[in-house]
C-alpha cells in the first residue's frame, strides 16, 4: 500500500476543470439522475458516459479521431453509445485518487472534488450520492429559460464565504477562509489613509494564496512592508521567493511548487473564483482587485458574520455547514449610489479607445473559437458576456455616429459581469434614423439558435417597430445554422421583419467595410 502523504503547507489551488459556475452546474446535472443512489463503479461508469455525451470533458483520443472530433465540435451532432464506449476504452486514465480505483473512477473524483468542497454534492464509494439545496439551486439557475446569473452569484458567495483551505477534503496546514481573508485585508487597506484604496495588486494575491492563517492584520502589515520597501515593483521571482518562505518549502517542495503556478495559474483561478461571488471588482486594467462597491451592503454583512467560523475535521459536518443556505445573503440588495448606465457607457467607450480595432477582431475570433484570452481584463469575463462586450466595443469603434447601449450587467467599474437579461436585446443601437438591435450568442446548434434566439428576436423587433418603424435586428454567432437563416428569411417574407444573420467572420468583414450601421441593412437586402 502507498503511504498517505502528511499534511503540509500548500498554496491555495482551485480546480481549473471547474473554472466557471456553469461547468459545475453541467457536471452536477450529470449526477442528478443518480441522486440518493449508492455510488459504485457501475454508477460512476454511467455518470462518466453522461459527462462525455454532454461534451463536458474531452480526451486526446477524441481530438485525434476525425469522426469523434467532428461530433464534439458540432452542436447538432451527438455521440452514440458505441462512440462513448469507444472513447472510454481508448482513453485509459493514468490517474489515482485516494478511495477510488485507478483510472476512470479516479477521474470521476477529480471532476467532482471541488463541487463537494463547495458543498454542492457529497459522495463516497458505497454511500448514497447527495446533492445539496445549494447544488440544486445552481442546477436550477442554469436550467431556467433565461439563466439566472444573480442567483448563481449568490450561490457561489454562499459557498465561498464559508470555504476553508484546510477543509476535511484537503490536506493543507494553511488554515484560513480565502474570501474572508481577502475581504478583511481589503477593508484594512481602505481604512489606511496612506493607501490609495486601489485594492490588492495581482502579484500581492500570491501572498494571500500562500498565507498560513486567517490573520488579515498580519497580511496587511506584510504587504505594507513590501510596498514601503519596493513600491509595486515586484518581480514574479521576488514574490515567488516570499511565497516559498511563507510555505516553509524544503528542496523537494520547491521543485513541486512552481513559480508559474504560484504567480500565474493559481492567481488567475483565485481571481475567477472570488469574482464569481459578484462582490469583487477588477481595477487598473486588471492589475488590482477590490470591493465591488455596488455590493457594499453584502460585503459588510459577510465580514461581520463570517470572519469567525467553525473548523471541521469531519467531512459530513463540513458538507452540512457548506450546503446550508444563508437566506439573508440572498435578500441583500445592491447599492443605489451609482448611475450604472453612465458608468457602463463610460467604461465601454474607454475600452473602445484602449484597444485597437485589430485587437477586438482578434478577441472576437478567439471567443467564438473557444480559445482562451490572454488579456489581463478579458480573460476574467466569461465567454458569453465577453462576446457581448467585444461586440459592443467593435460597434463603437466602427460607427462613430452610433449610440451603442449594451444591456449586460456591470460592476462598479462598468466592466461586464454577466449577459443581458431575458426580455432585452443584448445591444441596442441608435443613430439619427434607425434603431438596430444586436443579439450575439456562442450557441451554434439549430434548436438553440432558432428557438432561443431567432424566435425572441422576432418578438423584440415587432415591439420595437411600434416605437420606430425604421428598426432592424442583427444576429451574430460563431457559425449560423442554415435553418436559422431560413427562419429569419421567412420572417422577412411573412412579416417584413429585417433580421440579419452573420457568422463572426462575416460580421467582422461587414463592419470593416461600412461607414454606418444602416449600410449593413442596405447590403443585406
Amino acid at each position: 500500500m502507498s503511504k498517505t502523504r502528511n499534511a503540509e503547507r500548500k498554496p491555495l489551488s482551485f480546480s481549473t476543470t471547474m473554472r466557471n459556475p456553469d461547468r459545475i452546474a453541467g457536471f452536477l446535472n450529470c449526477l442528478l439522475p443518480y441522486e440518493n443512489m449508492v455510488l459504485t463503479t457501475e454508477i460512476i461508469n454511467e455518470i462518466i458516459k453522461k459527462v462525455l455525451k454532454n461534451k463536458l470533458y474531452k480526451t486526446m483520443y477524441q481530438l485525434k479521431n476525425f469522426h469523434l472530433k467532428d461530433i464534439y465540435f458540432d452542436a447538432d451532432k451527438f455521440y452514440t453509445d458505441v462512440d462513448i464506449k469507444t472513447i472510454i476504452e481508448n482513453s485509459p486514465q493514468n490517474h489515482k485518487e485516494a478511495g477510488f480505483k485507478h483510472g476512470w473512477d479516479s477521474r470521476f473524483d477529480t471532476w467532482y472534488k471541488l463541487p463537494m468542497e463547495l458543498g454542492f454534492t457529497y459522495y463516497e464509494m458505497n454511500k448514497p450520492i447527495r446533492i445539496s439545496n445549494t447544488g440544486h439551486m445552481l442546477i436550477d439557475s442554469y436550467n431556467e429559460q433565461s439563466v439566472n446569473e444573480r442567483k448563481i452569484q449568490n450561490v457561489m458567495l454562499n459557498a465561498l464565504m464559508k470555504y476553508q483551505t484546510n477543509n476535511p477534503f484537503r490536506k493543507n496546514l494553511n488554515s484560513n477562509s480565502p474570501l474572508l481573508l481577502l475581504l478583511n485585508v481589503l477593508k484594512l487597506l481602505k481604512e489606511d489613509k496612506k493607501e490609495d484604496s486601489a485594492g490588492l495588486s495581482r502579484q500581492e494575491l500570491s501572498i494571500l494564496i500562500c498565507w498560513n492563517d486567517n490573520n488579515a492584520k498580519g497580511v496587511y502589515e506584510y504587504i505594507k512592508t513590501l510596498r514601503k520597501n519596493f513600491g509595486f515593483n515586484y518581480s514574479d521571482e521576488f514574490i515567488y521567493e516570499r511565497c516559498l518562505e511563507l510555505l516553509g518549502a524544503n528542496v523537494s517542495q520547491k521543485n513541486r511548487f512552481k513559480m508559474n503556478q504560484i504567480c500565474g495559474e493559481a492567481v488567475d483561478e483565485y481571481i475567477r473564483k472570488m469574482r464569481s461571488t459578484g462582490i469583487i471588482s477588477l481595477r487598473g486594467n486588471g492589475r488590482f482587485i477590490d470591493f465591488n462597491m455596488l455590493e457594499e451592503n453584502k460585503i459588510r454583512y459577510v465580514i461581520e458574520n463570517y470572519s469567525k467560523y467553525p473548523i471541521f475535521t469531519d467531512k459530513i459536518l463540513y458538507y452540512d455547514y457548506m450546503s446550508t443556505i444563508d437566506n439573508r445573503v440572498l435578500d441583500i440588495k445592491q447599492s443605489t449610489k451609482f448611475d450604472l448606465q453612465n458608468v457602463k457607457q463610460q467604461t465601454l467607450y474607454k475600452y473602445a479607445e484602449k484597444y485597437t480595432e485589430e485587437k477586438i477582431f482578434e478577441e472576437l475570433v478567439k471567443v467564438c473559437s473557444k480559445k482562451e484570452s490572454k488579456d489581463s481584463i478579458l480573460k476574467f469575463i466569461n465567454a458569453p458576456t465577453r462576446l457581448e462586450f467585444l461586440t459592443s466595443i467593435s460597434l463603437v469603434q466602427q460607427f462613430k455616429n452610433l449610440v451603442v447601449s449594451p444591456n449586460y450587467s456591470v460592476d462598479d467599474e462598468g466592466l461586464p459581469v454577466f449577459t443581458a437579461s431575458g426580455g432585452l436585446a443584448d445591444i441596442e443601437c441608435f443613430d439619427s434614423e434607425y434603431n438596430s438591435y444586436f443579439e450575439v450568442t456562442l450557441m451554434c446548434g439549430r434548436q438553440d439558435q432558432v428557438n432561443n434566439e431567432i424566435v425572441p428576436i422576432r418578438r423584440h423587433l415587432k415591439s420595437a417597430l411600434k416605437q420606430n418603424p425604421l428598426s432592424f435586428s442583427v444576429f451574430v454567432a460563431p457559425v449560423v445554422h442554415e435553418d436559422t437563416i431560413e427562419v429569419a428569411n421567412l420572417y422577412k417574407i411573412r412579416e417584413n421583419l429585417d433580421i440579419l444573420t452573420f457568422n463572426i467572420k462575416e460580421f467582422i468583414e461587414q463592419i470593416k467595410q461600412k461607414r454606418s450601421v444602416v449600410e449593413l441593412l442596405d447590403s443585406y437586402r
